[in-house]
């Protein structure tokens, strides 16, 4: 994919919007917060239960400039901007959040970290995926590490391996893959309680029935 759409990837100025929208951020760290998302389109990972399997190929999104997709954010009220996907590392990020601080908008990003992550961002939400995963530097800059637990007996270790590459100051998370969520929850509530380095993230959202 990355060699099919290079230029788009590396220049940054347009990009393939899936979807933008004002709503409240649902999940880890800033739960609750009013949020403007922006989705952006590609994806080469492939998660089985990706709940977004619509933003997978770019080609299939109408390309937009970072100006138009700010104009919008900042048209509504949010204080906030978060970036989603697809996979947002495959960009070039940079000329993106120039636009957002222009206009003193916090950047928070949600990212597998499977490429290097351009520009600077307010917040970085890391959720590795075992297809691909993250580059060296993308735990380094990860202010939250997310796990999604699918498998209880193979994703709790897999969350401890995890752990050990990012930063002290790295907030820690497990949720709970939303099909399974009957089934992980009370698992997941032992898990952090005998573990309490580690926080549980829900998906609010979808209990809220909101985007």
């Amino acid at each position: 994919m990355k060699d099919k759409y290079k230029e788009i990837f590396d220049k940054g100025t347009d990009l393939p919007l899936v979807e933008d929208f004002y709503t409240i951020q649902g999940e880890g760290y800033h739960t609750g917060k009013p949020a403007y998302f922006i989705r952006i389109g590609g994806c080469d990972i492939g998660c089985r239960w990706c709940d977004s399997k619509i933003s997978w190929n770019p080609a299939e999104h109408r390309l937009i400039s970072v100006e138009e997709v700010v104009r919008k954010a900042v048209e509504s009220p949010a204080k906030a901007v978060v970036v989603t996907g697809g996979e947002p590392s495959l960009y070039n990020l940079e000329p993106l959040c120039t636009e957002l601080k222009k206009h003193n908008i916090e950047n928070f990003l949600e990212t597998s970290g499977a490429y290097e992550i351009s520009g600077e961002w307010d917040w970085i939400c890391l959720s590795p995926k075992r297809n691909k995963l993250p580059v060296p530097s993308s735990y380094e800059k990860a202010n939250e590490l997310k796990v999604i637990i699918f498998d209880l007996e193979k994703d709790f270790e897999w969350a401890e391996e995890l752990s050990k590459n990012v930063g002290d100051d790295c907030l820690l998370y497990l949720q709970s893959e939303w099909s399974q969520y009957v089934h992980n929850i009370k698992p997941i509530v032992e898990y952090v309680k005998n573990n309490p380095k580690w926080n549980i993230s829900l998906q609010s959202h979808k209990f809220m029935r909101i985007p």
